[in-house]
């Protein structure tokens, strides 16, 4: 029955009072390894692959028509990898898997888990604003990101971005069109489209980034490629959609490690 709920059955929506987002570059085949077929890797030039950390400081999330105090408020941290998914129609959706979703509402991180397969896990996570700027911090795992708004001046990408300008950094700094998740050994991919048409992001400058959570999962070598923010953003996300596929990675002799 779990699996089922998971499927993402409800059409859900929230305003986003403040987003942040770091995107890390790393070898293209990093990525891929914690990709579960038949997902693969959205690359850049061939060779890149990207994560993001995303920081969501989320209100009234609830299904879709639902009033506003029926609403969730929460603090999320979100981790995600970019990826593609060639639908059963053809289609080359680019999306993002999420490797973990960390909260600091026990009951969010129940719901998430009930509804969704974005694995949740309660944080002490807390929003941190000085004269400097804002960040998050959780100081049981040791995360901590600092952010420079800027107050609209221009602001240099980050030393070692692969990315030659914004523009180019814009296509990988998100919120992408899907959410994927990847269930029955490769068997069921359930889509989920995001609607936010209110997402008008600016670039910052980060002022520190420790993130535990890259290092453990492999990948400590990650370049900080970008960071945006958004702030106060209505965001809908549709039902999810499932496909279900003849042939399942492992019987094609794929691996599904990280599904």
């Amino acid at each position: 029955m779990k699996g089922v709920l998971q499927r993402h059955p409800f059409a859900v929506e929230a305003r986003f009072e403040r987003c942040c987002a770091l995107t890390f570059a790393v070898p293209v085949e990093s990525v891929a390894r914690r990709l579960p077929p038949p997902l693969v890797p959205d690359a850049f030039e061939g060779r890149w692959g990207f994560l993001a950390v995303a920081v969501v400081q989320t209100r009234a999330l609830r299904p879709a028509g639902w009033p506003v105090w029926a609403g969730q408020d929460f603090l999320l941290v979100g981790y995600r990898l970019f990826a593609r998914y060639r639908s059963g129609s053809g289609r080359n959706l680019r999306g993002l898997f999420i490797l973990r979703s960390e909260t600091d509402r026990w009951r969010m991180a129940w719901l998430g888990n009930l509804f969704t397969g974005y694995r949740y896990v309660h944080s002490d996570l807390a929003i941190t604003t000085d004269r400097t700027g804002w960040g998050v911090d959780a100081p049981a795992g040791g995360l901590r990101i600092r952010i420079d708004p800027g107050a609209g001046e221009p602001v240099a990408l980050p030393d070692g971005s692969p990315f030659r300008d914004w523009r180019e950094a814009r296509r990988f700094s998100g919120p992408m069109p899907f959410t994927f998740s990847v269930a029955e050994a490769g068997r069921e991919v359930v889509i989920v489209e995001g609607v936010h048409p209110e997402w008008n992001p600016r670039p910052v400058r980060v002022l520190e980034h420790r993130v535990p959570f890259l290092e453990a999962q492999g990948f400590g070598g990650a370049v900080l490629a970008n960071a945006f923010e958004v702030g106060q953003v209505a965001y809908r996300w549709k039902r999810g959609r499932v496909e279900r596929r003849l042939e399942s990675p492992v019987e094609m002799g794929g691996d599904v490690t990280g599904a």
